[in-house]
C-alpha cells in the first residue's frame, strides 16, 4: 500500500566526551525515531577502535542492554532511516564505517545530493568501488580521493563537489565533525552534558538526556570537536537560506525548536491563519492527529469553535499489519483512525489537516467521519497544495501521484467528498513570522520553484535512494 504521507529520510545524533555515549545516542535516537522507522544504527569509538551496531527496524527492536555495552568509548554517532517501501537492506544502513587512512571513519547523512548519480559514475570510472546505493557513500569516496593533512580539509573538499541536503556526522578515534549543507535544508543542533558535546537533528533529543541547547549548527558550518575543544569552519561562500519550511507543518516533533522557533507554536499560529483565511460554518473543530492537532488547536482559537477529538488514534501501530480476507472497507484508515459517534454525531465538522498528498486518506476520513454521524464535513489544510515531489532528503511520490499536481481545489474537494476544501495561501504558511516572507525558507513542494537545479529526470532517478530486496 502506498503512503499517503511524505517521510523524512533520516534522523541523526551524536555524543562527544562522555563515558555513556554510545547509551545516549541510543536514547538520542528513540526521541528522533520520528524521522524514520526502518532502521537504526550507531558506531562508537573507543579512542583505538570503531565499534558497530546496525540493524533494521525501530531502535528498540536493534538495540538492547548488551549490545550498548558493547559499543563501549565516549563518543559515537547514531542514525534513523526512513526508506522507499520494500524491504530494506541492512546494507544501506547508517551510519557507514569506512577504512580511511590512519583509521576507521563512520559517517551519518540525513538529506538527499541531487548530484549523486553524476559523482558516482565519475567516481567508478576512476576505479571506485561502492558497497551500497545510498547517495551518502559518495562522499566518503570523494574525501578519500581528496588532498589535505587534515581529514577536515579533505571533507571540506568533498562537501564543494557535490549539491543537495546534507546535515552529516563523521567520526574518527578521535573526533566528531558535523556539517550543515550551505543552504541549511535540514535541521542540526548543538548541545552540552556537561563537559561532553551533543549534536542532533532535534532538540527533543537533547532534552531527553537532559543537554543544554547552545545553538543550531549554521548552514554552511563544519564543527570538529575533539579533546582539545570546539573548532568552527565557514568555507563555502554565501548562499541564499533555504530551510525546508515542512519541518514545522509535518516532519518535527512538536516539542523541539527548529530553525529557531518552537514547532508547537509554530503550528498554531499556522492554524489560526487558515481559520483567518478559510473560514467555514460548523459546530466543531476536529484534527486528523497526531499532526494536525496543533494546527486545529489555533483555528479553534482564532474561529471560536469548540475542539474535541473527534477522530482517534492507534498509537501501536505499525507500517505493516495483516487484513482480514473479508475486506473491510477503509481497513487502512480504520486500523489507525477511529471516529467517535458521541462527538460528531449530528455536527458540521471542520477536519484540519497539515497536508494532502495522494488525496486517498482525506477521502477516507471524510467517510469515516460522515459515517460516525457528522452532518457536513469542512476539510481544512494547514499547508498550500502540494504540486511537486522533494529532492532534498524528503521520500515523496512523483508529481504524478500528487492530486494537487494536476487538480484544481474543487476538483480535489470533489475527489474528498468533502462539503468543502481549503488550504492555507503561500503568504499565510509564513504567517508565524512578522514579516511574512519566503526568503529563507524551501518550500518547492508548493511552488515549484527548486532552489538547487534538479535534472528532468530527477522523479525517476532522485527519488529512489535505497535498494530494495526483492527476495
Amino acid at each position: 500500500m502506498k503512503s499517503d504521507r511524505f517521510h523524512e529520510k533520516c534522523g541523526i545524533v551524536g555524543v562527544f566526551g562522555h563515558p555513556e555515549a554510545a547509551n545516549l545516542v541510543y536514547l538520542g535516537l528513540y526521541a528522533l525515531q520520528h524521522r524514520g522507522q526502518e532502521s537504526a544504527g550507531i558506531v562508537s569509538s573507543n579512542g583505538e577502535l570503531l565499534l558497530s551496531h546496525r540493524g533494521l527496524g525501530l531502535v528498540a527492536d536493534v538495540f538492547n542492554q548488551e549490545i550498548i555495552q558493547r559499543l563501549e568509548g565516549a563518543s559515537a554517532i547514531g542514525h534513523n532511516r526512513y526508506s522507499t517501501s520494500g524491504r530494506t537492506l541492512l546494507k544501506n544502513t547508517q551510519p557507514f564505517v569506512f577504512e580511511f587512512g590512519s583509521g576507521g571513519l563512520a559517517v551519518a547523512h540525513n538529506g538527499n545530493l541531487v548530484n549523486a548519480d553524476d559523482l558516482r559514475a565519475q567516481l567508478e570510472a576512476r576505479g571506485s568501488i561502492f558497497q551500497s546505493s545510498v547517495d551518502t557513500e559518495v562522499i566518503a569516496h570523494l574525501m578519500a580521493s581528496a588532498r589535505g593533512e587534515q581529514l577536515v580539509d579533505r571533507l571540506v573538499s568533498a562537501l564543494l563537489a557535490v549539491r543537495g541536503a546534507y546535515s552529516l556526522l563523521f567520526l574518527t578515534r578521535t573526533e566528531m565533525i558535523a556539517a550543515r549543507d550551505p543552504n541549511g535544508f535540514r535541521p542540526l543542533v548543538l548541545g552540552r552534558i556537561r563537559d561532553a558535546v551533543i549534536v542532533a537533528s532535534e532538540t527533543c533529543a537533547l532534552d531527553l538526556v537532559g543537554a543544554e541547547y547552545e545553538r543550531e549548527v549554521e548552514p554552511g558550518e563544519v564543527v570538529v570537536i575533539s579533546e582539545s575543544g570546539v573548532r568552527s569552519y565557514h568555507p563555502f561562500g554565501p548562499v541564499a537560506r533555504t530551510r525546508c519550511i515542512f519541518e514545522y507543518i509535518y516532519f518535527a516533533r512538536p516539542d523541539s525548536l527548529v530553525f529557531g522557533r518552537n514547532v508547537y507554536q509554530v503550528r498554531k499560529e499556522l492554524g489560526r491563519q487558515l481559520a483567518r483565511e478559510q473560514p467555514a460554518d460548523a459546530d466543531l473543530v476536529v484534527p486528523v492527529p497526531d499532526s494536525g492537532v496543533p494546527a486545529a488547536l489555533g483555528y479553534a482559537e482564532e474561529s471560536g469553535l469548540p475542539f474535541d477529538f473527534g477522530l482517534i488514534r492507534n498509537h501501536y501501530v505499525g507500517r505493516t499489519f495483516i487484513e482480514p480476507q473479508d475486506a473491510i472497507r477503509h481497513f487502512g484508515v480504520k486500523v489507525k483512525l477511529n471516529a467517535q459517534r458521541g462527538v460528531l454525531e449530528g455536527k458540521r465538522v471542520v477536519v484540519v489537516d497539515d497536508s494532502i498528498v495522494r488525496g486517498t486518506t482525506s477521502r477516507k476520513i471524510v467517510t469515516m467521519l460522515r459515517a460516525a454521524g457528522a452532518r457536513a464535513v469542512h476539510m481544512r489544510i494547514s499547508s498550500p497544495p502540494t504540486t511537486g515531489p522533494c529532492y532534498y532528503g524528503i521520500d515523496t511520490p512523483t508529481r504524478s501521484e500528487l492530486i494537487a499536481s494536476d487538480n484544481s481545489v474543487e476538483a480535489m474537494r470533489d475527489f474528498t467528498t468533502a462539503d468543502s476544501l481549503g488550504f492555507l495561501s503561500e503568504k499565510g504558511m509564513y504567517a508565524f513570522m512578522e514579516e511574512q516572507t519566503h526568503d529563507g525558507f524551501c518550500a518547492a513542494c508548493f511552488t515549484g520553484r527548486y532552489p538547487i537545479p534538479v535534472a528532468e529526470d530527477a522523479p525517476h532517478r532522485q527519488l529512489v535512494l535505497f535498494e530494495v530486496d526483492e527476495r
